[in-house]
C-alpha cells in the first residue's frame, strides 16, 4: 500500500456534521466530478473512497446512486469505480456548489462551503481524496502535489493551503495545473491539517532519521577535511625538511626549531596540536600549537630560500 493510499485511508472517515460533508463533496465533486447524460460521474479506484462518497451524498441527498467496476487503464492494475449519481441533481449540484441557480460551472465554490475552518479543512481533504498525492519520505524527495483541471480552482487552494503558511505553489502543465509543496515541514503541516496523524507520525520519524543521517554525513565530511587538511600540512613540513637535510642546512637552526623538525620526522601524521602535546610530555617543556607553527614557519622559510 502506498504512503498516499494510506493517508486517504485515514482522513476519509474524518468528516462527520452535515456542513464538513458538503465541503467535502464540493471539493471531489468540484475536481473530480462530470456530467453526462443528465448524470454525475465521478471516479475512484479506492473502495474507502468510494463508500464514503456515495454514503456522504445518501445521509445528505438521498438520491438515486449507482456504482459500476470497471478495469482501470493505468498500470495500476487496480478497479476502477465508477459512481453515478442520477436523481435530484439540480439541487445537489447547486448545494456543494458546483453549478449556480442558472446550471452553469462556478470557477470557485460559494462561501459557505469553506465559511469555518473546519469546512476549510473538510475541503482540502476532499481535494487531497481526489486529485492528491505525497512522496513516501523514505525516498528523500520530499513533494506533495494537488492535480487540478481548471485555473481558477488551482488558485482557490492555493490559498487556502497558504492560509495556513504552506508556501503552496502551482505549476501550469500540459493537461492543467499542478498546487505542490517541496518543504517538508510544510507537508508535515499539511497532514496534520487535514488530520492525519498517523500519516505525520510516520512523516516525522522518516524526516528525523534523514536530518541525523545527514548531519553525520557532514560531521564525517569535516572530520574527514579536517584530516585531509593535517596531512597535507604534515607532507608539506616533511617535505621542507627533506630540502634542508639534502642541503646540509639543518645546522643553520636554532635548537627549538630543530627539535620541532626531529619530532615532526618522528610522528609525520599527527596535528599540530596533538605534536605539540607530545613534545611537551616527552621534554617536559610545554609548548603550544601557536608555538610549535612558529617553527615551521622558520623551516619554510629556510627552505624556501634553497627552494
Amino acid at each position: 500500500m502506498s504512503y498516499t493510499t494510506q493517508i486517504k485511508n485515514e482522513i476519509v472517515t474524518k468528516d462527520k456534521t452535515k456542513s464538513e460533508l458538503i465541503s467535502l463533496l464540493s471539493a471531489f465533486t468540484r475536481n473530480n466530478g462530470h456530467i453526462e447524460n443528465n448524470n454525475l460521474l465521478l471516479t475512484t479506484e479506492n473502495s474507502l473512497i468510494k463508500e464514503k462518497i456515495v454514503d456522504s451524498f445518501k445521509v445528505l441527498y438521498n438520491p438515486h446512486i449507482n456504482v459500476e467496476v470497471k478495469k482501470s487503464l493505468n498500470f495500476s492494475k487496480k478497479d476502477l469505480y465508477v459512481i453515478k449519481v442520477s436523481s435530484n441533481l439540480e439541487f445537489i449540484l447547486e448545494d456543494i456548489g458546483f453549478y449556480n441557480k442558472r446550471n452553469s460551472y462556478l470557477e470557485i465554490p460559494p462561501s459557505y462551503i469553506t465559511d469555518k475552518e473546519e469546512e476549510v479543512k473538510s475541503y482540502l481533504r476532499g481535494v487531497f481524496l481526489s486529485q492528491g498525492s505525497i512522496n513516501d519520505p523514505k525516498t528523500s524527495q520530499y513533494h506533495m502535489e494537488i492535480l487540478v483541471d481548471k485555473p481558477q480552482e488551482s488558485i482557490f487552494i492555493q490559498k487556502m493551503l497558504n492560509g495556513y503558511d504552506l508556501n503552496a505553489k502551482i505549476l501550469n502543465r500540459d493537461k492543467g495545473y499542478m498546487i505542490y509543496i517541496k518543504e517538508a515541514e510544510k507537508i508535515s503541516d499539511f497532514l496534520k491539517i487535514i488530520g492525519a496523524i498517523k500519516a505525520v507520525l510516520y512523516f516525522e520519524d522518516i524526516r528525523i532519521f534523514h536530518d541525523k543521517k545527514n548531519l553525520t554525513n557532514r560531521l564525517n565530511n569535516c572530520e574527514q577535511a579536517n584530516m585531509d587538511k593535517v596531512v597535507a600540512s604534515a607532507t608539506n613540513q616533511l617535505k621542507n625538511i627533506e630540502i634542508l637535510e639534502e642541503n646540509l642546512a639543518i645546522e643553520l637552526l636554532d635548537d627549538k626549531t630543530r627539535e620541532a623538525l626531529e619530532y615532526r620526522k618522528k610522528y609525520p601524521e599527527t596535528s599540530l596540536k596533538e605534536l605539540s602535546e607530545i613534545i611537551s610530555l616527552e621534554t617536559g617543556k610545554k609548548i603550544t600549537k601557536s608555538g610549535l607553527n612558529h617553527r615551521f614557519r622558520k623551516i619554510n622559510e629556510l627552505a624556501s630560500k634553497f627552494r
